[in-house]
Order: C-alpha cells, then sequence, then structure tokens
C-alpha cells in the first residue's frame, strides 16, 4: 500500500466532487492586470439585464505577473507620441508587429496610469528644480494629469512606489465589479464550444483549488487573459531554486492552450523572451541601466556593447543591429557573443554608477540613492535581495554577475507571441487584421473563435505593454465583450458535454490516483500512473537539450525539433496517466498539461519558420540569419480540435506607420 499523499496540509481530492452551474454574459478568465482592467470597466457598459463573472486561479490581490510588486510603471506616453510607441516597439521586435494593436493601445495606456495613481499609487516626480521626488514627496507635486512631471528612467518608463501595485489595481476591480461577481481560487482548464453553433465560445469547466468541487460556466462572451508561460524550460538555477523564476510560477501557458483547443488562432509564438537579469537572484536590471546609468563589462573589463567587435556584430543584423537603440534580443546576442568568444562572464558596473552619481550627491542624497538600489529588488524580486546578503555584496563595492535566463513565452513585455485578434474596426485598419464575427461585425481583440477574447499577454504581435498596457487593454476589451453579448442577446449558449462528461474530464487524474495508490509503497512511484512533478521534468528536459534552451546557448536545429515534437507527443499519451491525490496536485496536474501544448505550438512555430528572427533569444542553427525576402511576415498556426491536426502558415504584414 503506498505511504500516504505528502503531509503538505493539502485537501485531498475525493472521488466525486461537488457540480456547481453558473450562466452570465460576459465571462472573464484570469486575474491579473488585464483581468483587473476588464472588471473594473465592465459594469460602466453593461445593461441592466446582464451579468458578469471574473474566475480567477488564485486571489485578486496577488494575482498575476504583478505580484509581488514593480519598482517602474514600463509604458507611459506622457508628451510622446503614440506613432513613436508604435515605432519603438516595431524597432524592439525585429519589425514584425501588428501596428494597429499597439497604437490603439497607444491611445488609451495612461488613462490607466492616471487611474493607479487617483487609487493611491505613489508615482515619482521631479520638483520645480528638476530634483527626484519618491514616495509621499512625490505626492506634493500634484498627479500625472494635472500636469505634474514623472522621473522617467528612459523614454517611456516611469518610476513609483510600487510593491502595493497590484493590490492597489485588485481593490478598484472588485470594487467596481463588486465581489459577489469574483470568484477566486477556481482553475478553469478546458474551455468549451457551443454545441449548435461552429466556431462559437459556451462556456467553461474548471475546478476549485480549495474544495472538491467542479464549475460549469455558460456565457455568450468570454475574455481570456492568463498570463504568458513560464517553467515550460528547466530554469538554470536547479536543486533547492529550481522554482526561481523571472516570470510568475503560477502562469501556465493557460492563454494559449485553453484557446488554441478550441480553434482559435495563434500568431508569433516562435517569439519568446530571455531577459538578461542578475544570475541566480533574477533580480531586475532595468533600473541600474536606465535609472543608475550602469554599463555592463564583460570578463576583461572592458564596456563591450562600444566595442568595434561589437558594432561589427550588430551590423549583421541591419537596419536592427544598426538603430538608434538595440533591440532587446540583440542585446542579449551581445553577451552570448562575448562568452562564446571566452570573454565572460558578464557583469554589471554597479560600483562606478554608484560612485558616478555619487560624485553629484551629499551623503544623505547618496544613502537614499544606494537604499533604492535595494528597494529595486524588493519592489519586485525579493531573492535577489536576499542573494546580495548572502553573497556578502554590497552594490557600492562588489559589481554582480548577469546572464540570459531560460525562455519564456509572453505578449506583454519584450515579446509579442500570442493569440491572432481583430484590431479596432477603423479605416486606418487594413481588413487583414479585421476578424468578423458571425454577424459580420468587428469586435476589437475578439480571437478568431466567435465571442472569445483576450487581452495582455493574450494579445500576440503587439508586445511592450506592460503592466499599464495591459490594464488599459483589458478595459478596452471588455467594452467590446458587452457589445458582443448586448448583439447575441438571443444567443442561448448549449454545451455538448454532459455534466459527468466534465466532471470525469477534470477529476480524471484523482481516479486514476484512487485506483492504483496502492500498488506501490512508493506514492510517487507506480507503473500505473506519473505525478505532475514527474512530467514537469521530462518536459523541462525535452526543451532544455533540444528546443533551444539554456543547455545549448538558445541554439536548435531541424533534427533536434524532429526529436523534441516525438518527445512532446509521447507526453502528450502520457497525460492520460496523471495522478493527484490531493487539490494541489490536481491542479499541477492540469498546468503541466497547458505547459505541453503551450510548448509545443512554440517549437512548431520555430519549426516552420526557416530563419533566426530573434537571434539572442533563440537560433535555428540550420538557418542562422534573417531571411526578410521570404520570411518578413507573421506566422500563425490553428489547431483543429475535431481533427486533433495543426496547421501553420504565413501571415502577411502590414506597414502603417512610416519610419
Amino acid at each position: 500500500m503506498a505511504l500516504p499523499n505528502k503531509p503538505l496540509g493539502e485537501l485531498k481530492a475525493v472521488r466525486d466532487p461537488e457540480v456547481e452551474e453558473r450562466e452570465v454574459d460576459i465571462l472573464i478568465v484570469g486575474g491579473g492586470m488585464a483581468a483587473c482592467g476588464a472588471a473594473f470597466e465592465v459594469k460602466k457598459w453593461m445593461g441592466d439585464d446582464q451579468s458578469v463573472l471574473l474566475v480567477d486561479k488564485a486571489a485578486l490581490e496577488r494575482s498575476g505577473a504583478v505580484a509581488q510588486g514593480l519598482s517602474a510603471i514600463n509604458t507611459y506616453i506622457g508628451d510622446n507620441a503614440p506613432e513613436d510607441y508604435v515605432r519603438m516597439v516595431r524597432n524592439d521586435l525585429m519589425g514584425i508587429v501588428r501596428e494597429d494593436l499597439i497604437f490603439d493601445l497607444g491611445l488609451h495606456v495612461d488613462d490607466s496610469v492616471h487611474l493607479f495613481e487617483e487609487w493611491g499609487l505613489p508615482i515619482w516626480k521631479k520638483s520645480e528644480e528638476g530634483k527626484t521626488l519618491d514616495g509621499k514627496k512625490g505626492q506634493k507635486m500634484g498627479t500625472l494629469k494635472s500636469g505634474a512631471t514623472p522621473v522617467r528612467t528612459g523614454k517611456w518608463q516611469i518610476m513609483i512606489n510600487g510593491e502595493s501595485y497590484k493590490r492597489i489595481v485588485a481593490e478598484a476591480a472588485k470594487l467596481a465589479i463588486g465581489e459577489e461577481n469574483v470568484l477566486e481560487r477556481v482553475f478553469i482548464v478546458e474551455l468549451l464550444l457551443d454545441a449548435n453553433n461552429d466556431n462559437q465560445i459556451a462556456g467553461a469547466v474548471g475546478f476549485s483549488v480549495r474544495e472538491n468541487k467542479v464549475f460549469i460556466i455558460k456565457c455568450k462572451s468570454m475574455m481570456v487573459a492568463c498570463g504568458g508561460a513560464v517553467n515550460i524550460y528547466q530554469p538554470r538555477s536547479v536543486g533547492e531554486g529550481k522554482g526561481r523564476a523571472w516570470y510568475p510560477v503560477w502562469n501556465s501557458g493557460s492563454t494559449y492552450t485553453l484557446a488554441m483547443r478550441v480553434g482559435a488562432e495563434l500568431s508569433m509564438m516562435e517569439n519568446r523572451f530571455t531577459p538578461a537579469r542578475f544570475k541566480d537572484g533574477y533580480g531586475p536590471v532595468g533600473a541600474w541601466f536606465l535609472l543608475f546609468k550602469a554599463k555592463t563589462l564583460n570578463g576583461l573589463g572592458e564596456a563591450f556593447a562600444g566595442s568595434d567587435a561589437a558594432k561589427a556584430e550588430l551590423e549583421k543584423y541591419a537596419p536592427y543591429g544598426t538603430a538608434a537603440i538595440t533591440p532587446t534580443c540583440l542585446r542579449n546576442h551581445l553577451m552570448l557573443f562575448e562568452m562564446k568568444e571566452g570573454r565572460g562572464p558578464i557583469m554589471m558596473d554597479t560600483v562606478s554608477a554608484l560612485a558616478e552619481l555619487g560624485k553629484t550627491m551629499d551623503k544623505k542624497e547618496l544613502k537614499h540613492l544606494e537604499s533604492e538600489a535595494w528597494e529595486d529588488f524588493l519592489d519586485m524580486t525579493c531573492g535577489q535581495a536576499n542573494l546580495w546578503c548572502a553573497t556578502d555584496t554590497e552594490p557600492e563595492k562588489k559589481n554582480s554577475e548577469v546572464m540570459p535566463t531560460e525562455p519564456y513565452l509572453l505578449g506583454s513585455h519584450s515579446g509579442c507571441c500570442g493569440l491572432w485578434t481583430s484590431g479596432p474596426d477603423e479605416d486606418w485598419v487594413p481588413d487583414a487584421y479585421k476578424i468578423k464575427a458571425d454577424n459580420g461585425k468587428v469586435y476589437n481583440r475578439m480571437t478568431t473563435v466567435n465571442g472569445l477574447f483576450t487581452a495582455g499577454d493574450g494579445v500576440g504581435c503587439s508586445g511592450h505593454k506592460f503592466s499599464s498596457g495591459s490594464h488599459a487593454e483589458g478595459r478596452m476589451t471588455v467594452k467590446q465583450m458587452v457589445r458582443y453579448a448586448k448583439d447575441h442577446a438571443d444567443f442561448q449558449p448549449a454545451i455538448a458535454q454532459g455534466n459527468q462528461e466534465l466532471v470525469d474530464h477534470v477529476y480524471k487524474p484523482v481516479r486514476t490516483y484512487m485506483d492504483h495508490c496502492e500498488y506501490t509503497t512508493a506514492d510517487d512511484v507506480n507503473p500505473n500512473y506519473i505525478k505532475p512533478n514527474g512530467m514537469m521534468y521530462r518536459m523541462m528536459k525535452a526543451g532544455h537539450e533540444y528546443g533551444a534552451g539554456t543547455a545549448t546557448f538558445y541554439q536548435t536545429t531541424t533534427k533536434n525539433l524532429e526529436i523534441v515534437m516525438d518527445l512532446l507527443a509521447t507526453m502528450r499519451e502520457d497525460n492520460e496517466k496523471l495522478a493527484a491525490g490531493d487539490l494541489h496536485e490536481l491542479m499541477r496536474a492540469w498546468e503541466i498539461q497547458h505547459r505541453i501544448w503551450t510548448l509545443e505550438s512554440h517549437l512548431r512555430h520555430i519549426q516552420y519558420r526557416k530563419e533566426t528572427r530573434y537571434p539572442g533569444f533563440y537560433y535555428q542553427a540550420d538557418y542562422p540569419g534573417q531571411d526578410d525576402e521570404n520570411w518578413f511576415c507573421f506566422v500563425n498556426s490553428k489547431y483543429d480540435p475535431k481533427e486533433q491536426t495543426w496547421d501553420v502558415f504565413k501571415k502577411d504584414y502590414v506597414k502603417i506607420i512610416k519610419d
């Protein structure tokens, strides 16, 4: 007989959970910034006869990528032009972006930032003398909306005191939507198509991670905004630190998997983000570059980014390598180039940066600056501050190593993978960028499935939204969802599967465990099932070694991709034998399934695109350069849920904003 499931205080699963049915007009799946934006905005546009529900896997106050806090808002247009915002995003993402979506967002994002400040978020300001004022001091200068000048660390970023950023935004969301319309600690695992209308969303099914209950929810329109994907590749940190990552560990690719499995079209899933971060602690480097003006040095102490060798290397990737601002992936490429040439490791020169800034400051100002160096981590990545303490690192006395991380998939940071969505129904938007619903109308940010919308990390081809842009996009999207639901007021969603079939599907890992757990004495070693933890190691190893992970300096080949596709196909077969003894394991079982589907879509896109579009993020060794003649286009894919087949294809890029 197997030993009892690990005594972690988790609620043991039962064979037959309770079932709760809901039906609403508008369903919001997710709890991050995009979902909070939608929750804040939705009731302004709903009719009295309409209903709404937000379902979050976690708790809204600390859910999503902003959970731990932030030290900056990375997208604030301010005095800049939205057209320049498009040019910046286009340049950073190597030219292929949806300019309609980016420009549209640029027109609205500042309004969300003004709301954050109105709700109590402290934003740094410049005094009349040009001094930096943070916290309460900054509030004395008035609000951004009234004309106060923010402290910028770059053209688009503004500094904040953001430890409680997400709590502030979540509170406003809950107050606006009403707590009775928020369902927390419920993990949506599958979307459901309508039984009577092809390509029409009708609902979703999920389960509570706190009680043995399955939720079956019908809806007229739905937004999926569950963030991107982390832990699909083996992290650089292993053993005790294997759970340490740059992106929030609970983001399991659900946005992409949920939508793709009902036939929604994906776009640019080959794009990934491998951010350069302080090694092992994953602490952010942006403030060090932009606020503290620090430089990176190679192992010889050289500021390599401006060297002749670096310039020659970047010229291979013109026009992006010769742009005024080097794209993020090419900055990574230069670091990898230095390391491969034997000039590593790469160090952040914190010592010189703080010393240079200290020349114009008195002791009190300098001490405050040093505290900001620590607070940058405490606002965002506490583990990095712990690592500095553990290694006796004082940034004014000792430099720290910088290293690109393992890959992540996302659509709102310096990445652009996600779903193909409709642009706004405006004259300046090409028809190719508009998706017409079954009634012939265009609904902004709707996917290729009728009634299914997304925002934030879910919207492909339009990165650099960050927290403020994701919130604004959620607000923009939910207005269209309400409009869609009103236009389809007579639609009665019907789900083909019966309640018992859905429960059997969701709780299958629980039944598998119960049926076989007594066969062995070791709970996680059993010929009849595999635990989620074991499947996690298999998936991470496959991506790590064959799918352009850190093991190969982000390099893959045609043959390696063939091998990893075979491995992923086997894993999906073996997923039928996943086992879960408690609700936490049941969550992990479904998360690993979402991750495997997401990783497969990512690698299928890399396999299809016969070039290396994002050097520094990944390298297709068979096709090492960029091929604009054949591949200056979007790569899209569609999974057919009936036939269970994939189709990967090109989609034309249309330039809207001139250089």
